[in-house]
């Protein structure tokens, strides 16, 4: 088993790709800490701070950042087969 990655995922509610990934997360057996933008205006600027993206889903996992649900790239990030 790959060494456990930190996995923060921000999202909104109404976002149809960051339910595909947070599904994506879960069918690996991932854990990943959720941060809602639409709810917290300081979580948005985070986001947009470390991504340079105002569009959701951003990932940071382990330092790297992902914008958009990029299976090929989370696969890589989190050692997946």
């Amino acid at each position: 088993m790959a060494a456990k990655s930190k996995v923060v995922i921000y999202t909104t509610p109404t976002c149809p790709y960051c339910n595909m990934a947070k599904h994506y997360f879960k069918d690996n057996k991932v854990e990943y800490e959720e941060k809602n933008v639409a709810a917290d205006r300081a979580l948005a600027e985070e986001m947009i701070h470390k991504s340079g993206q105002m569009g959701v889903p951003v990932m940071d996992i382990d330092g790297k950042i992902i914008v958009g649900f990029d299976q090929a790239e989370i696969k890589k990030a989190l050692n997946l087969k």
